[in-house]
């Protein structure tokens, strides 16, 4: 039976919300993320999130394979190409975003041993963030958590750079640092120990300092510093460096 496609106007309040969790980077009033793009709606199916619905140009519904992604309980609406704009965050915007109800998460979720959590200090580049959050997942991290001035982990830009890491790897926000039983690192440009000196594979926490700032100074002394040794250059992409710290932690988790 062929999936029934309802045709969405502009101004019709379903736009709104969506356009309002975009410009504000959050979640609708239902509890949706707005994952815009074919890779992300295939990506929220394959991590089994609720798909709520579906919103899509007349020529992405052109897309065979659209339609069987969808399961049968999503509602598809067609909307044209200029009121896709509106509420499109991509230069060449594919024409099809989704409704998907993400997972809830305790603290106790991104614990799982050994742990290996991911905190964001300011990091308020959204791109920065969702990169990070894919490495985080690609080398065994056990969650991430948006401490204070963080980039949403629901703006657009997030999700997309993620690439389906926030539909799978635990993740919360939170104003200040919480209290673990285990050592917790942060990054520093000096006086601090070279990451490849540290035991990872203890259960543990690493604070990734915003792009200009670093860590704030309060939170770099409740933990222990810890550097990236490098030639010339004084600091990394933010990205970049939680990339460089994660493999490693990977690497020494690895070993027998």
């Amino acid at each position: 039976m062929a999936a029934t496609v309802t045709p969405l106007g502009a101004r019709n309040p379903l736009c709104t919300t969506i356009r309002k969790a975009i410009q504000k980077g959050v979640r609708t009033d239902d509890g949706l993320v707005v994952a815009e793009g074919f890779h992300l709606l295939e990506e929220a199916r394959r991590s089994r999130l609720p798909i709520d619905t579906v919103i899509a140009t007349p020529a992405a519904l052109q897309n065979e394979a659209l339609l069987d992604t969808c399961p049968p309980e999503t509602r598809l609406f067609s909307v044209d190409p200029a009121t896709f704009a509106t509420f499109s965050t991509t230069e060449s915007p594919q024409g099809i975003l989704a409704l998907v109800r993400p997972p809830e998460w305790t603290l106790a979720d991104l614990l799982n041993p050994p742990a290996l959590v991911v905190l964001l200090d300011g990091l308020q580049d959204p791109g920065n963030a969702g990169a990070i959050v894919r490495s985080a997942e690609a080398f065994g991290a056990t969650g991430v958590i948006f401490l204070k001035g963080s980039a949403s982990p629901y703006h657009p830009k997030t999700l997309r750079a993620a690439a389906g890491s926030l539909f799978r790897l635990p993740f919360l926000a939170a104003a200040e640092l919480p209290a673990f039983d285990f050592p917790v690192y942060a990054t520093a440009a000096s006086a601090a120990q070279p990451i490849d000196t540290v035991d990872w594979r203890q259960p543990c926490g690493v604070v990734i300092g915003s792009e200009g700032r670093g860590v704030r100074p309060e939170i770099l002394a409740a933990c222990r510093p810890v550097t990236i040794p490098t030639e010339t250059v004084e600091s990394l992409n933010a990205a970049v460096a939680a990339g460089i710290l994660l493999y490693e932690a990977r690497r020494q988790r690895s070993r027998p």
